[in-house]
């Protein structure tokens, strides 16, 4: 017998052997239990306090209407209930004075369920959404996921914050293959080969486009590339493209090679960058929803967690759609862009902050390098969780 269903064993008899124990026992509901057949007893037990039943008289004894009274309220909503089992959950609890002990256990593993339903949920709307080619299913299941994170907090009485776990629990299941064929690898190839033969087009997208949105990794390292050159205000065609990625090593260690980048350069026609990047970013917000459940699964079913760790790991391993969504709705002209500060008039200009986020984390420039570049504004430094390396 696992230890979860003896806490409810034992939760109940408390109550069946001493009924004021509810009054101790008021931030447990019936949706706590994993059984059906002792969730419908401790709604009626509930029932029955409310009604003033006699038994809730302190006078010392329980009289046996208590435990009869509970079992034919609870039979009224679920089948396999009698008065044998009740007397057997009154043998399971080995001290009454402990029920508030056996509830948080009881708690604790209603809220392993509830966040693994709720990541299940997320995950199968994230799949749905990648069919039709949307995202605001899955956007809807991870608010109400972060929602039901924020409401178990305040039950088992947390603050909630995201917390990255110190190591990846043992359950995690690996992160899902990056999806190289099909009609999302197709988009990036094109938006790549557009923005080589159109370089202004960067500017449509390199504000809201990172590297980590394409699903074939060479393409994310090719638009790394483009966003390094296109934030040093060099030439961009095929050539200074292959160059760049020679310099980063990745024809020496097989991420791309001469081939790739030529395949990609030829045959390009007329295309919108913009449009295009937005189906990338689009499947991104889907295959990061994707993840993040499937992590916070792996978080949930990780009984060695503490209530308040699984909370603040799982609203961490939601940053990253936090962060995917919110670039998704700039895409989309859903919000508008952050004002520029007054004091970085004289920093970089906006296309050039928009560059290096758009590639890897700009080095720190050394002052005798600097010559009239002036100190980048607040928006050249944001948090490296939100750049690239």
């Amino acid at each position: 017998m696992n230890p979860l269903l003896r806490a409810e064993q034992a939760v109940l008899g408390s109550v069946l052997l001493d009924p004021g124990q509810l009054a101790h026992l008021d931030w447990l509901a019936p949706d706590h239990f994993d059984r059906p057949v002792h969730r419908a007893l401790f709604a009626a037990l509930r029932k029955l306090q409310a009604d003033g039943h006699p038994a809730l008289a302190d006078d010392g004894t329980v009289p046996l209407s208590w435990v009869t009274d509970a079992v034919d309220e609870a039979v009224l909503h679920v089948r396999g209930l009698s008065a044998v089992y009740a007397h057997t959950l009154v043998s399971a609890c080995p001290r009454p004075e402990h029920a508030p002990a056996y509830g948080r256990m009881v708690l604790e593993g209603a809220i392993h369920r509830s966040v693994t339903a709720h990541a299940i949920r997320l995950h199968q709307a994230a799949r749905a959404d990648a069919l039709r080619g949307e995202v605001e299913g899955a956007l809807h299941h991870a608010d109400v996921l972060s929602g039901v994170l924020d409401d178990l907090a305040r039950r088992w009485g947390t603050e909630p914050r995201p917390v990255p776990p110190t190591t990846p629990p043992a359950t995690a299941p690996a992160a899902a293959p990056p999806v190289c064929a099909g009609q999302v690898a197709e988009d990036e190839r094109f938006l790549l080969a557009v923005l080589v033969e159109r370089p202004t087009a960067m500017d449509e997208v390199v504000g809201w486009l990172r590297p980590g949105d394409f699903a074939d990794p060479a393409h994310g390292q090719l638009y790394r590339c483009l966003g390094a050159l296109h934030h040093r205000s060099e030439p961009i065609d095929r050539i200074t493209l292959l160059w760049e990625a020679q310099r980063r090593g990745l024809l020496a260690d097989g991420t791309l090679s001469g081939g790739q980048v030529t395949a990609i350069c030829d045959g390009v026609g007329p295309g919108s960058a913009e449009w295009l990047g937005e189906q990338v970013i689009r499947s991104s917000v889907t295959r990061t929803a994707v993840t993040s459940a499937r992590t916070i699964r792996g978080l949930a079913e990780n009984e060695s967690l503490s209530p308040g760790q699984l909370i603040n790991h799982a609203l961490h391993a939601l940053g990253p759609l936090d962060d995917v969504r919110t670039r998704w709705r700039t895409a989309n002209g859903h919000s508008p862009p952050s004002p520029t500060p007054a004091s970085s008039s004289n920093g970089p200009p906006p296309a050039r902050v928009h560059a290096a986020l758009a590639r890897s984390t700009p080095h720190p420039i050394p002052p005798s390098s600097a010559r009239t570049r002036s100190a980048p504004g607040p928006a050249a430094v944001r948090s490296p969780s939100r750049g690239h390396s």
